[in-house]
């Protein structure tokens, strides 16, 4: 089962997850999947659009906002308005679950979020933003 990890209520993340987790995570209501992770990145992976049909054949909306390397501008940007207009909780997955945060959690600091706010956030949840949040 994939570690889905509650960084606000509004935001998990989670390393890849499988078609079977997605179905798994749209029943435990999360209304929106983000997919940060480029398919063929690694043999094996789901695929985005395996995952995808499954998310939305149980009720949650999808999006892919593949990253590779560090999110750029538009990448934050998108993620965390993806973030904020969702219906409901997003749980969004990358190959670790850190493309994923780091994006949101860039796109809240473009928007004004405290710097030390978003690294608490993120260390609650098991990641290090501080190398990645401008000082």
């Amino acid at each position: 089962m994939a570690d889905f990890r509650k960084v606000t209520d509004r935001l998990s993340v989670s390393p890849q997850i499988t078609a079977e987790e997605a179905r798994t995570a749209a029943q435990q209501g999360f209304a929106l999947i983000i997919d940060n992770r480029p398919d063929g990145e690694a043999p094996g992976q789901p695929t985005a659009q395996a995952v995808e049909a499954a998310a939305r054949a149980a009720g949650a909306d999808f999006l892919y906002l593949p990253i590779m390397g560090r999110p750029t501008d538009e990448q934050a940007r998108r993620q965390q308005q993806a973030v904020a207009q969702a219906s409901g909780p997003v749980l969004a997955y990358c190959r670790s679950g850190t493309r994923s945060i780091t994006a949101w959690a860039l796109g809240e600091a473009q928007g004004g979020a405290s710097r030390d706010e978003l690294i608490r956030l993120g260390a609650e949840a098991g990641y290090d933003l501080g190398p990645i949040l401008p000082g």
